[in-house]
């Protein structure tokens, strides 16, 4: 089998890094984002022959496009597309400022979506390649306290989920991937918070941020494990639009998928009552 060539974003550490280690040992080549160039030039000289790391912020467009100019120019081709790469923000809807909110979607949604946008043409050309998306069971259910970022979530696999139908006819498959807990840095230093606190807010967005720093380091999902599963899907004819991955995120999304019947069924009648007889 020839050796596919891999675009991860964000490799240098938590999920990222696990699956840039799986592919490399599964004897893919790996084109891997970090925002700092010292950990990308590193990453290169050790990797040398398997993989090559590049310096990309997904907040900066221009960097985004640079970026893919040149890896079209130097590979011609992409065979799986990972957008791993984003940042999380604890803190009530009120509590989060628009400044805070418009830079946390700028790298989840908008450059994420440009990512995405750059790859299709050559996806296309190829009339092949797998597209995907690194969501979060936060990206199909939201918690109080992590509202915004449920936001930027929904958003990704709102265009993803219409984009998987826009590409298939093409030989393009797109999955997005739902984590739940992982043990990475995610729920530590890597968590922003919101810089507004309201008292009124202790017992729900208080309370989940107090939940975040309690699990850090004990979170159930195992970053190789999920990374084998990536790769799992990656390998297969028919990989399915979504999956969840770890025991929580089956959870949530089984309590959201049981909270929209529940809404269907109880109010049924009155949401058909709507329409002209």
């Amino acid at each position: 089998m020839e050796k596919r060539i891999w675009l991860i974003t964000g490799i240098s550490g938590g999920l990222g890094k696990a699956l840039c280690d799986a592919v490399i040992g599964h004897g893919d080549f790996v084109i891997g984002t970090f925002r700092n160039p010292e950990q990308a030039a590193e990453f290169s000289s050790e990797q040398s022959g398997k993989a090559i790391g590049l310096a990309l912020d997904l907040a900066k467009p221009a960097e985004i496009e640079k970026a893919f100019a040149g890896i079209i120019y130097r590979f011609g081709r992409i065979d799986v597309l990972v957008n791993n790469a984003g940042v999380g923000i604890a803190g009530a809807i009120e509590e989060t400022s628009m400044a805070e909110a418009r830079a946390l979607f700028e790298i989840n949604f908008f450059g994420t979506l440009l990512a995405t946008q750059l790859a299709l043409p050559v996806l296309r050309k190829q009339k092949s390649g797998h597209i995907i998306q690194i969501s979060s069971h936060g990206g199909f259910k939201a918690f109080p306290g992590f509202g915004i970022y449920n936001a930027s979530k929904f958003a990704l696999e709102g265009f993803s989920e219409a984009l998987a139908a826009e590409v298939a006819p093409l030989g393009i498959r797109l999955t997005i991937v739902e984590p739940g807990p992982f043990r990475t840095r995610f729920a530590g230093d890597s968590l922003i918070q919101a810089g507004s606190v309201i008292d009124d807010y202790q017992a729900t967005a208080g309370a989940f941020r107090q939940r975040m720093k309690q699990v850090d380091g004990k979170q159930e999902g195992d970053p190789q494990k999920a990374a084998k599963a990536i790769l799992d899907i990656a390998n297969m004819d028919k990989p399915p639009l979504r999956l969840p991955l770890g025991k929580i995120a089956v959870v949530s999304l089984t309590s959201k998928l049981d909270s929209v019947q529940k809404d269907l069924n109880d109010f049924r009648e009155l949401a058909e009552s709507a329409v002209y007889l």
